[in-house]
């Protein structure tokens, strides 16, 4: 089929205009990259844009310094990985429960589920609670309050409803429970929509911030993403590095060329790396994952 030359413009803009979208949004990362493996020196003077001018590693290696943003990132790994385990875990228990049309006063569980999409209690309720269940402080905090989300339980549950029903009938006359029917034959069948679910919630935990900030004053038990916030927002970064290392101090002691500037995108690039390395690798399930568990016929 000949294409008309009209065709040929449209598509021409179109393509113009995704190009120039993408590199609105990926320019702001990768210059903060150039940034960090760039002197500090250096980036003062400005023009650095797509490729360091004075290449260093000693951003990075001030950074790995300093034990309270190793602690730090080792929390938000714990922190993401736990989370989202016993999220995917208790979120889908609730999903299939919910997807049973026996379970004895489900359309009402499910108007309690939807309330609060729509309205929320404050942040001041929140916090009174958090802290009668004795939360404050605490690892925990990070994680049971978010356990189960109801817009993945909805996704879970209709997509738990479009499988076959024969499946689970075969499963009970072998004498599965319910239970054993949902972790040995529901859940390896909900493969996409898990592992799409798994990588938004992993998403959310990593980056959240603000629930640290509320909840938890241990600087121990600080987040990375909560302690690149206080970093960015006091501008102190120096001294806040070297308040617990003194090779650190040593070091920019005699590296001239670091800046708080160039220390800070080191920092944002320790924060923002390891959570974007798994997007490739689930990436092939958002589509699939959402679609199916979003769309009932």
């Amino acid at each position: 089929m000949k294409i008309s030359y009209g065709d040929r413009l449209t598509s021409g803009i179109i393509y113009a205009l995704l190009a120039l979208l993408a590199f609105v949004t990926f320019y702001p990362f990768w210059n903060s990259a150039v940034i960090s493996f760039n002197t500090g020196a250096d980036t003062s003077l400005g023009g650095v844009t797509f490729w360091p001018r004075a290449f260093t590693l000693d951003n990075y290696e001030i950074v790995f310094q300093d034990k309270r943003l190793v602690h730090a990132f080792l929390i938000s790994v714990l922190r993401t990985a736990i989370g989202t385990v016993l999220s995917i875990a208790a979120t889908a228990v609730f999903a299939y429960g919910m997807s049973k049309k026996e379970l004895v006063g489900r359309k009402y569980y499910m108007i309690f589920c939807i309330i609060p999409l729509y309205f929320d209690g404050g942040l001041i309720p929140s916090y009174m609670l958090i802290r009668s269940l004795g939360l404050m402080n605490s690892f925990w905090v990070m994680v049971i309050p978010g356990l189960i989300s109801i817009w993945n339980m909805i996704v879970f549950r209709t997509f738990f409803q479009q499988l076959p029903h024969n499946l689970e009938e075969s499963a009970k006359i072998d004498g599965c429970g319910y239970w054993q029917t949902l972790f040995r034959i529901v859940l390896p069948l909900s493969g996409p929509v898990v592992a799409t679910l798994a990588l938004f919630s992993a998403v959310g935990h990593w980056n959240d911030w603000f629930t640290a900030t509320l909840y938890i004053s241990d600087t121990k038990l600080l987040p990375i993403q909560t302690l690149l916030q206080q970093i960015l927002s006091s501008n102190i970064m120096s001294e806040q590095l070297m308040q617990t290392s003194s090779a650190a101090q040593s070091h920019i002691a005699s590296a001239r060329s670091v800046t708080t500037k160039s220390l800070t995108m080191a920092t944002m690039m320790v924060a923002t790396i390891p959570i974007i390395l798994v997007y490739p690798f689930v990436q092939k399930y958002f589509v699939k994952g959402v679609m199916v568990g979003s769309l009932k016929e």
